[in-house]
C-alpha cells in the first residue's frame, strides 16, 4: 500500500471515531495518526468535582514545593557557608538549580506527551525527593551542589507536568481560573520560603530546608495517584529525539551561565563570555537544523509559529521577566532611596507579589465568562504598561511607590492565565505538555535574561561597579539617593517596555474559542 493510500484508510478510520476525538488526531501539524493510536484518546469517564478538587489540591502541593525550592535556600546560605567553611561557591547551590530546573522544562513536558502524565509526575517528584535526600545529608559543599542540581532535575519537571495535568481535567474555559489558583501558591512559596529557611538555619539545622520536602511530596503522591487512573490520558507513544532534546538542554544552560557569570565573575565582552555566548548559538542553531530534519522532533518548530504561539510565548516571558526583574532589583532602590533594612524591603516586595495574583485570578474568572477573553489581559497590560510609566517619570513617597506598585501587579498579572491557555489550546491535546514545557523553558530564559539586563542597565547608569544585593548595606548607603532614584528610572522604563510589548503581542495573538461550559447570553433588559 502507498503512502496516499496509508493516509486514506487511516483518515477513513479516523472518521469513525467520536467528533471529538477525531478532531484531536487530526490537529497534529504534519502528520495523521492511524487509528491503532486512539485508545489513549478514548473518552473518558468525566470527573466529578471532588475528584477535580482532589487533584487540584495534590498539584497545588506538589507546585509548592517546587516554588519553595527555589528560594528557601538564600536566607540559610551565611550558615551552609560557615559549616562547610566555604563561601566563594555559595552562589552555585542556587544556580545549579536553576540551572537544571531550566534545562530538562521542556524534557519533561514532552516525555509527558510521549510516556503519560502519570509517570513524570512520580519520576520528577522521585528526582526531587532523592536530590532533598542528599542535600540534607551532603558532607560538603561540592556534594550540596551536585544534590541541588539534582533536586533541580526533579523540580523543573514539576512545574509543566501539574500544568499539564491541569489541562487533562479541566476544559480550557474554566482553566484560567485554576491557573490563577497556582499562581497564588507560587507566590505563597516565594514569600514563604526565605522566612522558613531563615527559622530553620537560626533555630533548627539547615538540613531541615530539605527534610521539609519529604512529608509534603509524600502527601502530594499519597493524594494524587490514587486518582491518576480516572485522570484522561492523551499521550501519544512516539520515538524520542534525545539528541534534539540534549542540544536544547546545552544551549539553554550554556545561555543560563553566560547570563549568570556575564558582568559577575567575567566581563561582558571577555573572550570567556564571548566564546560561551557563540557555543550556545552553534548550539541552538544545530538544533534548529536538526528538528527541520527529523521526522519526530524533540520540540517541533511548526508549534512555536502560527497566529498564537509566538505572541503568548513573548507576552508571557515578558510579564514573567517584569516582576522577576523589579522583584530582584527593588530591595537595593528601597535600601538606598527609602532607607529600609533588608528585612523592610523584603516586606515591601509582597504588594508586588501578592497584588499579581489577585491580577491572574480576575483574569482566570473573565476567561470563563466572557467571549473574548483576551481583552482582560490586553487592558491589563496596557495598564501595567501606564504604571511603569508613571515611575518612570515621577519621584513618589513610599506609600505611592508601593500602591503604584501594586496597580503595576494587578494588570502584569492577568497576562499568565491568558498566555497559558491561550498556548494550550492552540495545539492537539497530545502535545499540550510539548507546547507547556517550551513556556516554562522561554519564561525561564526570559526571567534570567531579564534580571541580567536590569542589573546591566543599573551599573551603566550609576556609573560604577556597585554591588546589586541587599547584603552590602554599608556600599548601599554609600550610594546617593538621587543617584539611586535616576539610575532606577532607566530600570521602570525598561519594565514600561517590557508590558508595552507583551500588551501588542496580545493584541495580535490571535483569539481561537475556547471549549467548555456556554458563555451565558447578556440579560436583555425588558422594555
Amino acid at each position: 500500500m502507498n503512502k496516499f493510500a496509508r493516509q486514506s484508510s487511516q483518515t477513513a478510520d479516523i472518521q469513525t471515531l467520536p467528533d471529538d476525538i477525531a478532531e484531536e488526531l487530526t490537529r497534529l501539524p504534519g502528520e495523521v495518526i492511524s487509528v491503532s493510536d486512539a485508545p489513549s484518546l478514548a473518552p473518558p469517564v468525566p470527573l466529578s468535582q471532588d475528584e477535580v478538587r482532589t487533584i487540584v489540591i495534590s498539584l497545588m502541593l506538589t507546585m509548592f514545593l517546587a516554588a519553595l525550592d527555589q528560594t528557601i535556600v538564600a536566607t540559610a546560605l551565611p550558615t551552609i557557608g560557615r559549616q562547610f567553611h566555604d563561601v566563594s561557591n555559595l552562589s552555585w547551590v542556587i544556580t545549579a538549580y536553576l540551572l537544571a530546573s531550566t534545562a530538562v522544562a521542556p524534557v519533561f513536558g514532552t516525555l509527558s506527551d510521549i510516556y503519560g502524565r502519570k509517570a513524570m509526575i512520580i519520576v520528577s517528584l522521585s528526582l526531587f525527593i532523592a536530590g532533598s535526600v542528599l542535600c540534607a545529608i551532603a558532607p560538603s559543599m561540592p556534594m550540596l551542589i551536585l544534590a541541588r542540581g539534582l533536586q533541580g532535575l526533579g523540580g523543573g519537571g514539576i512545574m509543566p507536568v501539574v500544568q499539564t495535568v491541569i489541562s487533562d481535567v479541566v476544559s480550557p474555559r474554566e482553566r484560567g481560573q485554576y491557573q490563577a489558583y497556582f499562581s497564588s501558591v507560587w507566590m505563597v512559596g516565594g514569600i514563604l520560603g526565605p522566612v522558613i529557611g531563615g527559622v530553620f538555619a537560626e533555630h533548627l539545622h539547615w538540613s531541615m530546608i530539605f527534610w521539609i520536602n519529604l512529608p509534603l511530596a509524600a502527601a502530594a503522591l499519597a493524594l494524587l495517584l490514587p486518582k491518576m487512573a480516572k485522570i484522561p490520558v492523551f499521550h501519544r507513544k512516539r520515538k524520542v529525539d534525545w539528541l534534539g532534546g540534549v542540544l536544547l538542554m546545552a544551549s539553554a544552560v550554556d545561555f543560563m551561565l553566560v547570563l549568570t557569570w556575564g558582568g559577575t565573575r567575567f566581563p561582558w565582552l571577555s573572550p570567556t563570555v564571548l566564546s560561551m555566548v557563540g557555543g550556545a548559538v552553534l548550539l541552538a542553531v544545530t538544533f534548529v537544523w536538526h528538528a527541520r530534519r527529523t521526522d519526530e522532533p524533540f520540540l517541533p518548530l511548526l508549534l512555536l509559529s502560527g497566529k498564537v504561539a509566538p505572541f503568548a510565548l513573548t507576552a508571557g516571558g515578558c510579564g514573567l521577566g517584569a516582576i522577576t526583574g523589579l522583584t530582584v532589583q527593588l530591595p537595593l532602590y528601597y535600601e538606598s532611596v527609602y532607607h529600609l533594612s533588608a528585612s523592610e524591603a523584603g516586606l515591601a516586595l509582597i504588594p508586588l507579589a501578592a497584588v499579581s495574583t489577585v491580577g491572574a485570578a480576575v483574569a482566570g474568572r473573565t476567561m470563563a465568562r466572557a467571549k473574548h477573553y483576551k481583552r482582560v489581559a490586553i487592558i491589563g497590560t496596557s495598564w501595567a504598561a501606564l504604571c511603569a510609566l508613571g515611575l518612570t517619570l515621577t519621584t513618589l513617597p513610599l506609600w505611592g511607590l508601593l500602591t503604584l506598585m501594586a496597580a503595576f501587579a494587578l494588570g502584569l498579572g492577568t497576562t499568565f492565565p491568558v498566555c497559558v491557555v491561550s498556548l494550550q489550546n492552540s495545539v492537539a491535546r497530545p502535545q499540550v505538555g510539548t507546547i507547556t514545557g517550551a513556556m516554562n523553558f522561554f519564561r525561564s530564559l526570559m526571567s534570567s535574561f531579564t534580571v541580567a539586563a536590569f542589573a546591566a542597565i543599573l551599573l551603566i547608569a550609576l556609573g560604577a561597579d556597585v554591588p546589586l544585593a541587599g547584603e552590602h548595606h554599608a556600599a548601599v548607603n554609600a550610594i546617593p539617593a538621587d543617584d539611586m532614584r535616576h539610575a532606577f528610572r532607566y530600570v521602570f522604563g525598561a519594565a514600561t517596555a517590557l508590558m508595552t510589548t507583551a500588551a501588542l503581542c496580545l493584541i495580535m495573538m490571535e483569539e481561537r474559542p475556547l471549549a467548555g461550559p456556554a458563555v451565558p447570553p447578556p440579560v436583555e433588559m425588558a422594555e
